[in-house]
């Protein structure tokens, strides 16, 4: 019986998958096989890598290829991956019918004969499965059931209730969730329904006596023990498609939270949603990086470049941040916020911050020598306490504010191309390091006269050893 194919089908869809992935936008992820990547799945990539390395499976491949993709051309690649899925199950009930089909035409044609009309019945049914995606998504998945359902009826109406086929009923429970997704439950639910309906109607109409064909316990015990094995590894697989498809969203959103906020705070979100996240901290850095020169330059070179400038620049800066333990708060335009020593305090959080924007002179340096473009970089770091948090419901973001952070945005505006300008805080806490040269008092608004300093670099072990 055709249902019979969705053991194999699982393992073999599932393969297809791993080779041809559907195209699409990544988020960042790690390059590491994500931990709930069952062993089951992990073996059929193995395999499906030493098919691949046959003599002819390139050819194969793209013949599968090929007729997987058949009539799903125009959908977007969640729907196209579910009607791939239908396309390989009605291939599958082709192969296993016609198996189904020719046994019995050889094992007795005249007792036989209407099992195999109806087989052949259901072979024409299931190769009009592609051609019904041009319809509508869910045409090939309706053809699918209808034809099933049906077939099953007649099936028990020809071999009585002893064959077990009317256990395949209750794959019905399972693969519509598959088949047709939750965005429509009510045709589930009816599906469900009907197959649950049929089933129990099969069970009291179709006893042994009142069977068309008296079939011999050679016959029917081996359908039995096939409908039983199908309809466990059938609704087996569907449970393990639902559950990875789970697996897989909570690991996307998972990598996309930890690309907007920080791995601590995720972890806090995750384990109490609606709680507040705000902290104070006595002591971090904050550092402000605008690019001088960059809306003069914008003009000249057009959106396109512009936007491959900018995202070539902060892509390196954020490269830093993760190297340095700094945490990067947000961009504006073409100015760059980053702390150190939030949300995770850390003592050395002055010096990291520092040898963070060094570095990020030196890649402006890169990029200035080989574009030729005016490109220089102002920034201005201050230390002291800090407030954090997450702010929003929608599109939120994680946020530090405080006098500190306003200190900090005054001293970039205060600054100079290629220089770096630190308050008196954070020069206490990097002076025994950092080559600090003295800017002299100036005016800061809001704060008022501040005493300022420009970080040269690190001191060489000649300046340490004259120090001590």
């Amino acid at each position: 019986m055709t249902w019979t194919s969705f053991g194999p089908l699982r393992k073999w869809t599932d393969g297809a998958r791993a080779v041809i992935p559907p195209e699409r936008t990544d988020v960042t992820r790690p390059d590491v096989p994500p931990e709930n990547e069952l062993v089951s799945w992990r073996l059929i990539k193995r395999a499906a890598r030493l098919v691949s390395k046959l003599p002819g499976a390139g050819r194969v491949g793209r013949a599968a290829t090929w007729l997987l993709e058949l009539g799903t051309s125009g959908y977007p690649d969640d729907v196209r991956i579910r009607l791939k899925i239908m396309n390989a199950i009605a291939y599958l009930i082709v192969v296993t019918t016609t198996i189904y089909t020719v046994q019995h035409a050889f094992l007795d044609f005249q007792k036989f004969y209407p099992l195999v009309i109806l087989n052949a019945s259901l072979i024409f049914v299931a190769m009009l499965v592609p051609a019904a995606h041009r319809i509508n998504e869910i045409a090939g998945g309706l053809l699918i059931v209808f034809s099933e359902y049906i077939a099953l009826f007649f099936f028990m109406m020809l071999v009585g209730r002893p064959s077990g086929v009317h256990l395949q009923y209750f794959i019905g429970a399972a693969a519509p969730f598959v088949v047709f997704g939750l965005g429509r439950i009510r045709l589930v639910l009816a599906t469900v329904l009907s197959g649950l309906v049929l089933h129990v109607w099969a069970w009291f109409a179709f006893p042994r006596r009142n069977a068309i064909i008296d079939a011999g316990h050679d016959v029917l015990d081996p359908l039995y023990t096939q409908a039983a094995v199908t309809t466990a590894v059938m609704i087996a697989a569907s449970v393990w498609y639902a559950f990875s498809l789970a697996a897989k969203a909570k690991a996307e959103t998972d990598a996309l939270l930890r690309n907007v906020l920080p791995d601590s705070i995720v972890e806090r979100l995750k384990a109490k949603p609606d709680e507040a996240i705000a902290d104070g901290h006595t002591e971090a850095s904050v550092m402000f990086a605008d690019i001088s020169g960059f809306v003069a330059l914008s003009r000249k070179l057009g959106p396109a470049r512009v936007v491959d400038l900018l995202n070539e620049i902060v892509r390196r800066f954020d490269q830093l941040a993760d190297q340095h333990g700094v945490e990067k708060i947000k961009t504006i335009g073409d100015a760059y916020m980053a702390v150190a020593g939030v949300p995770v305090p850390v003592d050395d959080h002055s010096e990291r911050i520092a040898h963070m924007a060094l570095a990020m002179l030196e890649i402006v340096r890169d990029i200035r020598e080989t574009t030729e473009l005016d490109l220089h970089v102002r920034i201005g770091i201050a230390s002291g306490p800090v407030m954090a948090g997450v702010i929003g419901t929608k599109k939120f973001s994680y946020d530090v504010w405080g006098d500190t952070v306003n200190l900090a945005s005054r001293l970039e505006g205060a600054s100079e191309r290629g220089a770096i300008m630190i308050c008196p805080t954070c020069h206490e806490k990097l002076a025994a390091v950092f080559d600090c040269r003295p800017r002299g008092t100036i005016e800061i608004k809001g704060v008022g006269p501040q005493q300022t300093w420009f970080i040269a670099g690190p001191k060489t072990p000649e300046q340490a050893v004259i120090q001590m």
